[in-house]
């Protein structure tokens, strides 16, 4: 079961890779209206502020990088970026947006993963909840095995908010870990997708050797940060 969601998982988000971001975006399928759209822009901002108070970092590990969304954030407070994703479509994507010499690309999937190095900040955006219940553990702690003593992480990621998804994406309930995403040609898979209550994602963290500080906004977003225990 778990073998099949991931490799549905995997096809999904590269048959993705060229309309990823009409969802950050809020366009096509995503576009909720006027009023909607600026709610979900105020609450990005909130958590580009965030990620822009933690100060200035050396090296950062950016794990399923994507399309380049939050590497041009990290960018602001980063000298060295290495960003990891599974899929060369999306890694493209990424290089053509910034087309910057401080961003080193690797091309790995996140499950067979594993930390050659320490960094001075790990950084995750909308991934955690795409792990199944079963590898959460043991991707956390290759995060902290890739955090240098002293070192943090941000994570951010989503709540459950229907308007969040494309007009066509049914979230029936919040406990449903698995659920349908269609593409804009109809085509539809099955994926991992976890909603994280704030006490949850603080064990989780905590149980990896991290002292969080777990944060929400009003509607879209979870998010986190965590300084390693040494």
């Amino acid at each position: 079961m778990i073998s099949n969601i991931i490799q549905q998982q995997i096809e999904y988000y590269r048959a993705r890779a060229s309309e990823y971001d009409e969802w950050f975006y809020r366009q096509g399928r995503y576009d909720r209206g006027e009023k909607l759209n600026k709610r979900w822009f105020n609450e990005v901002n909130i958590l580009k502020s965030a990620l822009r108070q933690l100060g200035k970092f050396n090296d950062i590990l950016e794990l399923a990088s994507g399309t380049g969304i939050w590497t041009q954030e990290i960018l602001n407070i980063g000298n060295n970026i290495t960003a990891i994703d599974a899929f060369q479509e999306v890694i493209e994507i990424n290089r053509y947006k910034l087309n910057s010499p401080k961003v080193d690309y690797h091309q790995l999937n996140l499950f067979a993963w594993e930390p050659d190095r320490e960094y001075d900040l790990v950084f995750f955006s909308f991934w955690l909840s795409h792990v199944p219940p079963e590898l959460i553990d043991a991707f956390l702690e290759k995060v902290y095995n890739s955090v240098r003593p002293s070192g943090k992480i941000f994570t951010i990621d989503s709540r459950y908010e229907p308007t969040s998804t494309a007009k066509n994406h049914t979230l029936k309930d919040d406990k449903d870990i698995y659920v349908s995403r269609k593409l804009n040609n109809g085509q539809e898979y099955q994926i991992v997708k976890l909603f994280y209550q704030p006490e949850q994602l603080h064990d989780k963290l905590t149980q990896a050797g991290f002292q969080p500080d777990i944060k929400v906004t009003d509607n879209y977003f979870i998010y986190a940060t965590g300084t390693k225990l040494t």
